[in-house]
């Protein structure tokens, strides 16, 4: 059995089942943190104690920025600075590839039109600008913006603009599984 780890946000959480099913016909096995994996320092800390319930993955397939972009307080702009979420992030990818897994990272999905907290302007320089930063070290980006973008109105639910609906979860669930399996050859 090939192990593949799942590491993200809700965004993970609404894809890591179908996930698990698309998968399960080429002999994968998939462990996910029984969390959300929520902003990346809040990963950083935890990898210490997710890493160890999937030792040695074959393939791991992360992301984080819906909460790293999010403007709590206007004034303080976005929840993580873009320097600290470069920074953070690039540790995070420290620790991933000491497993000896293929490293997928997964760009940060598009949110709805309107969102009061989060704009897909900035999610676009977070994602460009962290791709420019750690593009060589990862092995594979599963740009799920791009693919939920042109169509957020169909694929990010409509009441809370950050979520996906069914067919976001059909069309990101084959997305992430299809890059993994790519991983896999």
């Amino acid at each position: 059995m090939k192990k593949i780890l799942l590491l993200g946000d809700s965004i993970r959480e609404n894809y890591q089942e179908r996930v698990k099913e698309l998968l399960k016909g080429d002999g994968c096995e998939v462990f996910h943190p029984d969390e959300n994996c929520r902003f990346s320092r809040y990963t950083l800390n935890s990898l210490r104690h997710w890493l160890p319930k999937c030792p040695n993955p074959d393939v791991i397939h992360w992301n984080n920025g819906l909460w790293d972009v999010m403007t709590v307080y206007p004034e303080d702009g976005c929840f993580t600075e873009l320097s600290d979420y470069i920074r953070d992030m690039g540790r995070i990818l420290r620790e991933l590839k000491k497993t000896g897994a293929k490293v997928i990272f997964a760009t940060t999905t598009a949110v709805g039109d309107g969102n009061p907290n989060r704009l897909n302007e900035t999610i676009e320089l977070y994602n460009t600008t962290l791709i420019n930063a750690l593009g060589k070290k990862l092995d594979e980006v599963n740009d799920l913006y791009s693919l939920t973008r042109p169509r957020n109105n169909v694929y990010i639910r409509l009441d809370d603009k950050v979520h996906l609906t069914d067919e976001g979860i059909e069309v990101c669930s084959k997305a992430v599984a299809d890059k993994i399996r790519d991983m896999l050859k």
